[in-house]
């Protein structure tokens, strides 16, 4: 299995982050040359009005997407892999602390164990599904899974596998195992923002949380469940509590997040959330949107984390955006409803 990265200096038990902003300076001035490939909204509208399939793929190829010449729409999903599998090896390597990184390849590790725990407990192969770029090979984690070999993971991953496992075999309920696994994610991403000493980083993990209970308080309204059921499904660590959100009205929702980012997709998701209510594609789309504003308004900052995790940001954001194009012109789907369910792009 893949080790994780540890640095060499601890304080009381706890990795804490020495680094500087100015240790970032030769990473921050690369990664700010290479925003010069991202996907922007001229390349993403070249794509979606592409007359051949050809001249769409060309694009990937002006944003340093190797091998791209040549491809077919099948083949981009693994092109997409192996740039994703790179991007994070590349800064992990180059980075003053890999943890900046490690911040986005938790959410890899995460998905891997509930593929592993729900394919153990329906008795299937769960190999197609697991995806690389996690802080440790897909294949490492499911080989030692197997074997019930953990001990190379973090505590809180660890723990949160065999509660996983618990749960789903006591309940039999899916949900419920990838929930204990969700709230292992997040804490752990906020404690990394906190051993690096970074507010832009614990600002960042925070609105990730409030996205996330906006959303599923949005969802849980419209499927008419109780306030109990939503208080045992919501996240903590969010800048509105887990309380605060079961306890209001669903229409009620954008009080709670008014002076926020999360403003405007709290007031779409407040008029969503009752059984019946219309589509979700707008308020989806700015969750989303709010996030891109929240990294891209630190884009101009000259060193630092800042850049590095905007960078990472966009690239996870780019690798959505092209599969949404491709999968809107295989199935014949005019350019305006593509661009419809495109999120907005960090450069």
């Amino acid at each position: 299995m893949g080790k994780l990265l540890i640095p060499n200096f601890k304080k009381g038990g706890r990795m804490l982050s020495r680094n500087k902003d100015t240790d970032y300076l030769a990473l921050s001035a690369r990664i700010h040359a290479m925003e010069g490939r991202l996907l922007t909204r001229d390349r993403m509208d070249r794509m979606i009005d592409a007359r051949e399939e050809s001249e769409a793929l060309k694009v990937l190829t002006e944003c340093g997407y190797g091998g791209a010449e040549g491809l077919r729409a099948q083949d981009v999903e693994r092109v997409l892999a192996t740039a994703r599998a790179e991007t994070f090896q590349e800064l992990s390597t180059a980075a003053p602390d890999p943890r900046v990184v490690d911040v986005f390849r938790l959410k890899y590790d995460y998905h891997n164990a509930k593929v592993l725990v729900k394919a153990e407990a329906m008795g299937i192969d769960a190999g197609r599904l697991l995806l690389d770029g996690g802080r440790v090979p897909a294949s490492g984690l499911a080989e030692n899974y197997q074997k019930e070999q953990l001990g190379g993971l973090s505590l809180r991953f660890q723990s949160a596998i065999r509660e996983a496992r618990e749960t789903l075999a006591a309940s039999h309920d899916p949900q419920l195992a990838d929930l204990a696994l969700d709230r292992a994610c997040y804490e752990e991403m906020a404690q990394l923002a906190r051993d690096l000493d970074s507010r832009f980083l614990q600002r960042y993990v925070q609105l990730l949380v409030d996205v996330a209970n906006l959303r599923t308080a949005v969802r849980v309204h419209r499927m008419g469940r109780e306030p109990e059921f939503l208080r045992q499904v919501l996240l903590p660590g969010g800048s509105v509590s887990e309380q605060s959100i079961a306890a209001a009205r669903g229409e009620n929702l954008g009080d709670l997040f008014h002076t926020g980012g999360l403003a405007q997709a709290a007031e779409l998701g407040a008029k969503l959330a009752q059984p019946g209510a219309g589509a979700m594609t707008d308020f989806e789309r700015a969750c989303d949107d709010a996030v891109t504003a929240y990294l891209a308004s630190e884009r101009r900052v000259p060193f630092g984390e800042e850049p590095v995790v905007g960078y990472l940001y966009a690239r996870e954001a780019e690798f959505t955006a092209i599969r949404t194009i491709f999968a809107g012109r295989a199935a014949k789907l005019e350019g305006d409803v593509i661009r419809r369910r495109l999120r907005e792009t960090y450069v």
